[in-house]
């Protein structure tokens, strides 16, 4: 596998996706169970996505030169392909899906009192850019995801979360808190971030006030949940 590919697998859908280098007029991207077309001004920096999947009894696609207008296209939604215990609220469906294409987890170190000398043992604050669905999404302390096409701006807390594997930050269940402005995430109610790699805290010591960013991938999946 080259650098800069990642290979993202589930019992029911296989991932693959390539962050490319240089820039595409377009792509038809399909990202889990959702399928988009992105334009040129948003897959060109940074690095473009394409990916391909495959599902049980779905469709699996990836081209070139698609229409220039980012369009949500009907492909049956896979809830059932999230782990059970970070699965959104039965009948959810899926508003986006969005592809880490650069982001860090960052760390502060903390020192426990008396001490000299500490640990990247807090909390982490993300930064990240991810292109899907619905174009560009920043994401940044709160945890917040804002949608850099409508401006449309959503917070969220984890509700769940899976063992981490080696190497990886945990799998999540967030639940959407506040939502703020018009656009492709004011329907949004849960959030999922799926196929983690990386993002994981040094366990080196530290001294007051060190900072570490570590580099991290991820699919994160917007889902409207049903009334309640």
């Amino acid at each position: 596998m080259q650098q800069g590919d990642f290979m993202f697998s589930t019992k029911r859908s296989r991932i693959r996706a390539l962050a490319l280098t240089g820039s595409l007029a377009a792509a038809g991207v399909t990202i889990g169970a959702v399928t988009f077309d992105a334009s040129a001004a948003e897959t060109a920096a940074p690095a473009p996505v394409a990916a391909d999947a495959a599902a049980a009894g779905g469709p699996a696609e990836a081209a070139a030169g698609a229409p220039a207008a980012a369009q949500l296209k009907a492909v049956p939604p896979l809830v059932t392909a999230v782990p059970k215990d970070i699965r959104p609220p039965d009948g959810s469906q899926p508003i986006g899906a969005f592809v880490v294409t650069a982001g860090t987890q960052n760390y502060t170190c903390v020192v426990p009192a008396g001490a000299t000398t500490g640990g990247y043992t807090g909390n982490s604050v993300p930064e990240a850019q991810l292109l899907g669905t619905g174009g560009r999404i920043h994401h940044f302390a709160g945890p917040s995801w804002q949608s850099e096409r409508d401006g449309s701006l959503v917070t969220a807390t984890k509700t769940a979360a899976l063992p981490p594997r080696a190497g990886a930050i945990p799998e999540l269940l967030l639940q959407v808190k506040t939502h703020s402005g018009s656009g492709i995430l004011d329907r949004a109610d849960y959030i999922n971030r799926l196929y983690t790699s990386g993002g994981v805290a040094p366990a080196t010591g530290c001294t007051a006030g060190q900072t570490v960013s570590v580099p991290y991938k991820a699919l994160y999946v917007f889902w409207d949940a049903p009334a309640a």
